[in-house]
């Protein structure tokens, strides 16, 4: 390569035009989006539910925690939902709040979400306008906007219909109903969505 008046090499010394630049920053953003976007893909988004036999061995180890949850929800008549990150869902605020400002002890919250925290939950809830009492607290959930998936640990005063005689082989069948149940001891079940 030869040296120019001005000490460049030749192939630098035709001025870089805007539109070319512009056009490399924006191939150059697209591609860190897509790869950023597929190595969150790879870590977070986890689609395969976990095997119901751990699902019932933790719901055994955490069975206290479970059961005072459910006493809390069955005491707290105003209390719709209980969410780690978002605070409470009462009867009259129609989205969660912080404790504070729907007039929620802070103590009681912190109660819901150290219980919570305890069983691996982010999330319990009182199903609303049914006439059997149903208090579900989140065991797994994946996926995205119309294509995620739930398992809730369930406590209902009857039994539901919709029952399963196993969850692994009711995520194997193509065809599956929406929200079952899979019995687990006395009035607790495991709820998929």
């Amino acid at each position: 390569m030869q040296m120019t008046k001005q000490g460049n090499i030749g192939l630098l010394v035709k001025p870089i035009k805007g539109r070319t630049v512009l056009k490399w920053g924006i191939i150059f953003v697209v591609v860190f989006a897509v790869v950023l976007s597929a190595l969150y893909a790879l870590i977070f988004y986890n689609i395969k539910p976990p095997k119901e036999t751990n699902l019932i061995a933790n719901f055994h180890v955490h069975r206290a925690a479970y059961e005072r949850l459910r006493d809390m929800l069955l005491a707290d008549q105003n209390v719709r939902a209980v969410y780690v990150e978002f605070g409470v869902k009462t009867v009259s605020s129609g989205l969660p709040h912080e404790p504070s400002e729907v007039n929620f002890p802070v103590s009681r919250y912190n109660e819901y979400v150290t219980l919570l925290e305890q069983i691996g939950s982010d999330a319990a809830f009182r199903n609303e306008g049914t006439k059997n009492q149903l208090i579900c607290i989140g065991a797994w959930g994946a996926g995205w906007a119309g294509d995620t998936r739930h398992i809730w640990v369930c406590w209902t005063d009857s039994a539901p219909n919709n029952q399963v005689t196993n969850l692994d082989d009711y995520y194997r069948n193509s065809r599956k109903p929406n929200n079952v149940f899979k019995h687990i001891d006395g009035e607790w079940y495991l709820r998929a969505d």
